[in-house]
């Protein structure tokens, strides 16, 4: 009936007479009136319909990985960048964002441009539904983003962290690595009883990588910028028309860490050979080995190894420019390439399965030679003082006699804990319970406080200065994941730089539960934008002057959250100091010329009495207001972090950088495992757990098992200026020094550090350094370089002076 009266009919009945037709005509334009009437109301139920509601459909055989968390155009741009980079291998894993709001155009636009590996679904992580939606019972993990700008810290680590309890819940078998804000709410997670980091499971903690990137750069500076570019897919190209310094920066940038498993040719081969063969045969440069225990527990990661052979099928850590380059250690066969030239021939050889008996000796396991009890470490520890001819502490000599080092009553300036209460020669329990930190007695804050009397009669130099810009009620920043590193128990004591905290008291109060157990550390209340309280602690003479911010950044310009943090570079740079303080290496001979921190006073003047030459790294908010730290550079404020002069030369470090280890640790699990044990300075899983209670570290015993755990390597940066490396700094190339290193000494060459105007006679030459990773193998070396170095643990006194800051 509705067809025939609404005209459109079937062909077999038809009006005939007009009163008929005349209603059909009113009936149609009633009828369309009414439908015309509901148009809006239809769109409006269509447009009701979640344009992201549907469910996740997963190609078969095809990974994919559930991305929520903080979902903003910034962070998911940022985590695409580096998660589809063309340097990785193969990824054929689509990324599947859950959040609950829909996204923005910017974000749209961009989910758009990747549409055949990225979708986007609106929903909870929290509910249950919505997890199925995205089958994370299948996806191959789940990645958890934290908002690293956000104003209270630990209320997103317990937003992420439920998340986390949410997904664990619905699927105890997902793999889940997340970002957290704060050190301190790791434990939360241990408590979670599926969380298993032996299954993938783990956790990316910003402010324990970030201030022990920070650490590390105290010890070598520049090595927060080598670090954070080596975990960072980038690809480089070089120019004729850039500076020449920018093309080798840019060469470094290109480098990343990758795992492959070394060919059969190498079992039986020390570290050292397999190392030297890598660079000089494959042009791979080799840092560190998977060692599996022969009881068969945990596979540890060993850095730099000096002792026992490699086992067959070992998986070995490589630099390089590109998964393609590693290639070479699997394919590599004795037999078939020795007498090759070209690395690029290096490919897979028919005669793979006979690389087994070329002459490859039974591998001894290195747990075994980890497990070996290092007897008479005390003694030897001991000798290093009463055997050589002249002591040295702090790394710099000093011609006062042991004994008066050990027993003299040192009167200048107030104490720190070597000169009041604390003789680390005589004392049972110098490192903590897993011997991997030195450990002191716990002391009150008030017996570490300076006023700025007291700071400018200790004389302090070779130390580390760390400005702290904070409010009482500021959010912890964790200043132990600063301090840890520069107290690893793989320095010996007298090589510890003495930390000078100088920043709000009331807020480093609430810190100090964490810091009581560490030794050398002062804490003077004071302003680091005031010059006098800056004077007081010497910062012209420190080895880093390290400028942090806890305080949280404003919601109305986030661009202004640096201000403090420039405002205090600058400040030094524009400082002068005079020469007077150089007399002192006058009377440096003399029974009493020892300073009360057990320094002696043999001072190196660090080139200039400008404050622009003062060793100082600032760590940023905003990525931008990197522009504001040099005022000398040309930089483009929209150029990335990574290719401003600033983070090139080591003095700049912003979060930001650590958003690429989520891929990373995806990726290569090992990989994350490596970067903390180099740059944490060595925790472990069960220092974890102690720290878990919150009752800070725990002294222990000194035992062969826990004095064996001082036998690792550490970071080192040598001058070609002098000392037994001198000779390469004349000409020669960079493979001589990687090779004359590791077999002369055990060090593992990793990069240059060198003068951004080598010769410094024009008028607009600069002191600065740039950091050069992984150079060339022909790579000409200059007097003036220093070279970052895996250091392996010496008993005896170094032949080298490490981390001076010379210019």
């Amino acid at each position: 009936l509705m067809v025939t009266m609404s005209t459109v009919g079937y062909g077999d009945i038809a009006c005939v007479t007009a009163l008929g037709r005349g209603f059909q005509v009113l009936f149609l334009l009633v009828g369309l009136a009414l439908f015309a009437g509901s148009i809006p109301e239809i769109i409006d139920i269509v447009k009701t319909f979640p344009k992201y509601n549907g469910t996740y459909l997963s190609d078969r055989g095809r990974r994919h990985i559930v991305v929520c968390g903080h979902i903003t155009y910034e962070s998911v741009s940022h985590f695409l960048k580096d998660f589809l980079h063309e340097d990785r291998e193969d990824v054929d894993v689509e990324v599947v964002f859950l959040h609950r709001t829909p996204p923005g155009l910017e974000l749209e636009g961009l989910i758009k441009r990747h549409f055949t590996t990225v979708t986007f679904f609106q929903g909870s992580i929290m509910n249950t539904v919505d997890l199925q939606r995205v089958k994370v019972h299948e996806a191959d993990a789940c990645l958890v983003l934290a908002n690293k700008y956000c104003p209270d810290p630990d209320a997103e680590d317990a937003a992420n962290i439920m998340r986390v309890i949410s997904m664990k819940n619905y699927c105890e078998e997902s793999r889940i690595i997340i970002q957290l804000m704060q050190y301190h709410n790791k434990a939360y997670l241990l408590n979670i009883p599926s969380w298993d980091w032996k299954q993938g499971d783990d956790v990316i903690c910003l402010a324990e990588l970030k201030l022990g990137f920070i650490a590390q750069s105290c010890l070598a500076p520049g090595f927060s910028t080598m670090m954070a570019n080596l975990f960072a897919m980038r690809s480089f190209i070089t120019s004729p028309d850039m500076a020449a310094w920018q093309n080798d920066y840019l060469q470094g940038t290109g480098c990343e860490m990758y795992t492959e498993t070394l060919s059969p040719s190498f079992s039986g081969m020390t570290f050292s050979q397999a190392s030297e063969l890598c660079f000089v045969k494959l042009k791979l440069l080799l840092l560190a080995i998977e060692v599996k225990p022969i009881d068969g527990g945990d596979t540890k990661i060993s850095i730099n190894p000096q002792s026992s052979k490699m086992p067959a099928n070992t998986v070995g850590f490589f630099i390089a420019q590109s998964a393609e380059e590693v290639k070479r250690a699997w394919f590599y066969c004795k037999a078939c390439h020795e007498d090759v030239k070209d690395e690029n021939l290096i490919k897979k050889c028919k005669c793979k399965h006979l690389a087994n008996k070329t002459g490859a000796t039974p591998a001894t396991p290195f747990s075994a030679a980890l497990s070996k009890p290092l007897l008479n470490i005390k003694n030897s520890v001991m000798a290093k003082e009463e055997n050589g001819s002249k002591p040295v502490m702090n790394g710099r000599p000093t011609n006062k006699p042991a004994d008066q080092q050990k027993n003299g009553k040192m009167e200048v300036g107030i104490a720190d804990d070597q000169a009041k209460d604390f003789d680390f020669a005589k004392t049972e329990m110098k490192y903590d319970s897993t011997g991997m930190f030195h450990w002191t007695p716990a002391r009150s804050i008030e017996d570490c406080i300076l006023d700025r009397n007291q700071a400018a009669m200790t004389v302090l130099n070779g130390h580390v200065v760390v400005c702290l810009f904070a409010d009482p009620d500021s959010p912890l920043i964790g200043l132990r994941n600063l301090v840890m590193p520069l107290r690893a128990s793989n320095f010996h004591y007298h090589e510890l730089k003495h930390v000078v905290i100088v920043g709000a008291v009331d807020y480093i109060r609430r810190e100090w539960k964490t810091l009581q157990n560490l030794p050398k550390i002062s804490v003077l209340n004071g302003s680091p934008l005031s010059r006098a309280d800056l004077r007081a602690v010497n910062v012209n003479l420190c080895d880093m002057c390290v400028i942090l911010s806890a305080k949280v950044p404003s919601n109305d310009d986030p661009t202004l959250a640096d201000k403090e943090a420039i405002l205090a570079s600058l400040n030094i740079k524009a400082m002068t100091f005079d020469d007077t303080i150089g007399v002192l290496n006058q009377s440096s001979n003399a029974p009493d010329a020892m300073s009360p921190l057990g320094s002696p006073i043999v001072l190196h003047r660090k080139g200039s009495v400008y404050g622009s030459n003062v060793p100082m790294i600032t760590e940023l908010v905003n990525d931008s207001n990197v522009q504001f730290l040099d005022q000398d550079d040309d930089d483009d404020p929209d150029t990335e972090l990574y290719l401003t002069q600033p983070f090139a030369c080591g003095t700049a470090f912003a979060v930001s950088v650590l958003d690429s280890l989520m891929s990373t640790t995806y990726f290569n699990q090992n990989a994350l495992t490596l970067i903390r044990s180099l740059i944490t300075g060595g925790a472990t899983p069960e220092l974890e757990i102690i720290l878990a209670e919150g009752a800070g570290l725990r002294g222990g015993y000194s035992t062969p098992d826990t004095l064996s755990h001082r036998d690792r390597c550490r970071v080192g940066q040598i001058s070609l200026s002098d000392g037994p490396l001198a000779t390469f700094g004349e000409g020669r190339k960079y493979q001589d020094l990687f090779v004359a290193s590791l077999r002369n000494y055990g060090m593992l060459c990793i990069g240059l550090y060198r003068l951004r105007d080598a010769a410094l006679t024009t008028v607009d030459a600069t002191s600065k350094r740039y950091v050069i990773t992984n150079p060339p193998f022909d790579f000409g070396l200059l007097p003036t370089d220093q070279v970052y170095v895996l250091l392996p643990f010496e008993r005896k006194q170094s032949r080298f002076s490490f981390s001076e800051t010379e210019v």
